[in-house]
């Protein structure tokens, strides 16, 4: 399998959908597929016909955690050859990603579900932290996204036990916002998506995804200050003339790309 392999990429209608391709592994990760990965990420970022990124594996995986043999290598006093860019990459860019849990989720599998900004799960699909069953610690941002998903107590329930749920509890405790039938996963996704970039002004899909990150790190005050100045910003643009007038006419809007301003 060539590096090209590792990751597939296909465009439709708007949403660049990544498939994790080494699915007998359960698309465990390994450097060729890290690089792959996020190095899609960034053409999808660079690419205006992209306005939305789905994510998710060939076959009954979605991501296994790192590859087995991989793991063997670091405990025999090796080193996992990471692309150069932190595993929180997938937050950096500004345009919306979706993970399809279509299969088990595991470890650095689980991280990078979690640095998606929502999820979607096939049901029965089954996740785990798994970092303490392996003598590790909460690794790659895990602690701090875990706590702000699902609250403090969740968290550490599943960081200290690394136990599995289902997608069904990780429903319930709101770790991922919808489960659906296996079959109509990825189909349910792509038309989610497919709704965002078709209707959705790129440009306030950007900036509401730097609010809600950054603003974590904010009290209320310095938020509603942020937000105000982006909100004024965003009544002087383009966007907001069309979507009024989209609105108004009764026709789809016609949102400019991101970066086309």
């Amino acid at each position: 399998m060539s590096a090209d392999d590792v990751v597939l990429y296909e465009l439709h209608e708007g949403v660049a959908l990544l498939t994790l391709n080494r699915p007998d592994r359960l698309n465990a990760w390994t450097p060729p597929m890290e690089a792959r990965y996020f190095g899609l990420l960034q053409a999808c970022a660079d690419d205006p016909a992209v306005r939305v990124i789905a994510v998710t594996g060939a076959g009954k995986g979605f991501c296994a955690g790192v590859d087995m043999d991989a793991l063997r290598d670091i405990g025999a006093g090796g080193t996992f050859a990471h692309s150069g860019k932190p595993q929180t990459f997938p937050l950096t860019i500004r345009k919306p990603i979706i993970a399809a849990i279509n299969g088990a989720c595991a470890g650095l599998g689980l991280v990078q579900a979690l640095m998606c900004d929502l999820r979607f799960a096939a049901a029965g699909a089954k996740l785990t932290t798994a970092f303490v069953r392996r003598g590790l610690v909460a690794e790659h941002g895990s602690s701090w996204m875990l706590p702000r998903l699902i609250g403090p107590a969740r968290a550490l329930d599943l960081l200290l036990s690394g136990r599995v749920v289902l997608a069904e509890e990780a429903l319930a405790m709101g770790l991922v916002n919808r489960v659906v039938e296996r079959d109509a996963l990825v189909s349910a996704v792509m038309d989610y998506a497919k709704d965002l970039a078709a209707n959705c002004s790129p440009s306030a899909m950007a900036a509401i995804k730097h609010q809600v990150y950054h603003h974590y790190e904010l009290d209320l005050a310095a938020a509603l200050r942020e937000s105000n100045e982006l909100m004024a910003a965003s009544l002087g643009r383009p966007d907001f003339r069309e979507g009024v007038a989209s609105f108004v006419e009764r026709r789809p809007p016609r949102f400019a790309p991101l970066g086309d301003r």
